[in-house]
């Protein structure tokens, strides 16, 4: 079982959303954030440095077996990308998950997801 998390830009989510539920990937949740990444313009104002201000992005995090992940992954990137792709179109995380426990039920594992 993997954790997969996704930087979005904002405008992307319903693209992504679509085709992750046209992949049969349907069981994900979705934060509004703040952050900036490679995108950063740092300016100087009156000779010092100011940071660059932090952009609304999107997080997606879906757990998945592992039969899932490539395609989690690679349905994502087509969706999320902006053309040939810019600075800014974000990233994906994929982290090992050790156990989901679905409440209800109380299943384990795979079959909880």
């Amino acid at each position: 079982m993997k954790l997969i998390t996704a930087i979005i830009q904002e405008d992307k989510l319903d693209e992504v959303r679509e085709a992750l539920i046209q992949a049969d990937v349907t069981r994900i949740s979705v934060s509004r954030i703040s952050g900036h990444g490679r995108q950063e313009d740092i300016d100087i104002y009156r000779g010092r440095r100011i940071a660059p201000n932090l952009l609304p992005k999107t997080r997606i995090e879906i757990a998945v077996n592992e039969d899932f992940v490539e395609q989690t992954i690679d349905t994502i990137i087509a969706a999320a990308r902006h053309g040939d792709g810019e600075i800014g179109d974000g990233k994906i995380f994929v982290t090992p998950l050790e156990e989901c426990v679905r409440i209800r039920t109380g299943e384990r594992g795979r079959s909880a997801i």
